[in-house]
């Protein structure tokens, strides 16, 4: 399935470029990517190849470079205590302690082409949560399984934070190797340890800004 027709698949359900979600505004960046001299778009690939679902590679930080190893950073901020920040071409989350402090994580991020920005809040926590790959997804990726029930091996790890109402969360990993990478299909992972530390800071209805830059 083409970028143009995913794009088009989210405006039906709801996701368009004006629609206001819960939190705010998403806006969604979308484009064709097309090789030198071709007329095809070239295929969206990720910095690391994404390990197969159901396969558990561990669930700590203890390989994790030091600058995707949680810590409390000094970080300049007007936005309330409490707030996340997705800084995505860094591949860290920030939550707000004060205007000048801030918890930082590694994270994994979407691939190229799965990237987006906006506002929007978390509308629902789960712990182990359950697996249930969205139809584009399984377009795109036809051999996955269409359910995996939570556990070690399901690729949303150990907690899961929905955000809006959109297809999209912050989760955990089976896979922590892929930290600092991008590979994911626009959701945020941390290794299971960070993203429970994460999940029992915050509540339902944070608000979660999204940055590309």
């Amino acid at each position: 399935m083409t970028l143009l027709n995913s794009a088009r698949g989210l405006t039906r359900r709801g996701f368009g470029w004006r629609k206001m979600l819960a939190g705010g505004a998403l806006v969604l960046s979308a484009c064709l990517i097309t090789a030198p001299g071709s007329t095809q778009p070239r295929p969206f690939t990720p910095t690391i190849e994404e390990p197969p679902p159901g396969v558990f590679h561990g669930n700590t930080s203890d390989n994790l470079a030091d600058q995707f190893q949680r810590q409390a950073v000094y970080y300049r901020s007007q936005h309330p205590v409490g707030t996340i920040i997705v800084e995505t071409r860094e591949r860290h989350l920030y939550l707000i302690e004060s205007e000048t402090r801030a918890l930082r994580y590694g994270i994994g991020v979407g691939r190229e082409g799965f990237t987006w920005s906006g506002l929007l809040q978390i509308s629902r926590k789960q712990e182990w949560p359950d697996w249930h790959p969205p139809p584009e997804m399984i377009e795109r990726q036809p051999y996955l399984p269409r359910f995996m029930a939570g556990g070690p091996g399901n690729p949303l790890g150990a907690r899961a934070m929905y955000l809006g109402n959109t297809v999209y969360r912050i989760h955990g990993t089976n896979a922590p190797e892929t930290i600092g990478h991008a590979v994911s299909s626009g959701c945020f992972r941390l290794v299971n340890e960070d993203v429970i530390d994460l999940y029992d800071r915050v509540a339902v209805g944070t608000r979660v800004i999204v940055r590309q830059n």
